[in-house]
C-alpha cells in the first residue's frame, strides 16, 4: 500500500510539473487595443501570436463561430510573420479570400476554415501593411456560398506586434 502511494504521488507531483511548464509557455504579453499577444507552447518550442477579432461582421448567416486574424512566429521553424483568418465557417472548396488595408489588396487561400498568404513574401507585405493602416477588411465566401465581409481594427497591432518580436527574439 505504501509503495503504491509513492508511486501516485511522483505520479501527481510528475504531471504537475508538466503542467506548470506548459503553462509558463502560454503567457499573454498584454492587450493592445484591438490586439492582444501572447506566447504559445508547440513541439516543445515557444512561439509567439498576436490576435483580433472583426470590429464588424456582416453576412446572411444564422450562425457562425468565432472569427480571428492572427500573426504568428515560429521561430525554431523560420515562420515569422505568419498571416492566418480563421472564418468562424468552412470556406467555400478552392474559394480565396480577399484582404484590403488601405490601398493594399491582398488574395488568400483557403483550407477548410482556414485562410493564409502564398508566401513569406506576402507575409511580410501584409504586416507591413497592418503597420501602417486604421482598418483592414477581409472578404470570403462559406461552403454553403454565404458572402461574409468582416473588419478589423488596426489600433495597437503594432505595439502588439513589437511585444511578440521581443518574445520571441525575431525584432
Amino acid at each position: 500500500m505504501r509503495r503504491h502511494s509513492l508511486v501516485v504521488i511522483l505520479v501527481v507531483v510528475f504531471v504537475s510539473s508538466l503542467a506548470a511548464v506548459a503553462f509558463a509557455a502560454d503567457k499573454v504579453l498584454g492587450l493592445y487595443n484591438d490586439w492582444g499577444a501572447q506566447t504559445f507552447a508547440e513541439d516543445g518550442q515557444v512561439g509567439c501570436s498576436i490576435w483580433s477579432q472583426p470590429i464588424r461582421d456582416e453576412g446572411n448567416y444564422t450562425r457562425r463561430g468565432a472569427i480571428y486574424a492572427y500573426v504568428t512566429h515560429r521561430p525554431w521553424d523560420k515562420r515569422i510573420n505568419e498571416v492566418s483568418l480563421a472564418a468562424g465557417y468552412t470556406f467555400k472548396k478552392d474559394s480565396t479570400v480577399q484582404m484590403r488595408i488601405g490601398g493594399q489588396r491582398f488574395t488568400l487561400f483557403t483550407d477548410g476554415g482556414t485562410a493564409w498568404s502564398r508566401s513569406a513574401k506576402d507575409d511580410e507585405e501584409i504586416v507591413g501593411a497592418m503597420k501602417r493602416g486604421a482598418t483592414m477588411i477581409i472578404s470570403g465566401v462559406s461552403s454553403r456560398g454565404t458572402r461574409t465581409t468582416d473588419t478589423y481594427s488596426l489600433q495597437g497591432f503594432t505595439k502588439a506586434y513589437q511585444a511578440i518580436g521581443k518574445a520571441c527574439k525575431v525584432n
